[in-house]
């Protein structure tokens, strides 16, 4: 087995030790069972964290997501019409 560049054969990375140690953590922290009581107050602690909309903003951002909508779909109503007239026009010269 070749050593790493800038490791003598039999010598350990100085490293090796605490990747072993923070490798041994992360499995243990893996392995943790949290018990339901435990998770459902995790559960509302962060949900308390959440900034909710406002119904102002909710409805501001519905008004918005309409009008692209309606902007997009009669974007591609006329591309794929265009298309469509290519095509159309394409196979009548065959």
């Amino acid at each position: 087995r070749k050593a790493p560049p800038g490791l003598e054969p039999g010598r350990r990375s100085p490293n090796s030790g605490r990747q072993r140690h923070s490798q041994q953590a992360n499995e243990r922290k893996i392995m943790a069972k949290t018990s339901p009581g435990e998770f459902i107050r995790q559960v509302r602690t962060e949900t308390s964290k959440v900034v909710w909309p406002t119904r102002e903003e909710t409805i501001r951002t519905a008004i918005f997501v309409f009008i692209m909508m309606v902007i997009l779909s009669l974007f591609f109503l006329g591309v794929d019409s265009l298309f469509g007239a290519i095509v159309s026009w394409l196979l009548t010269l065959a």
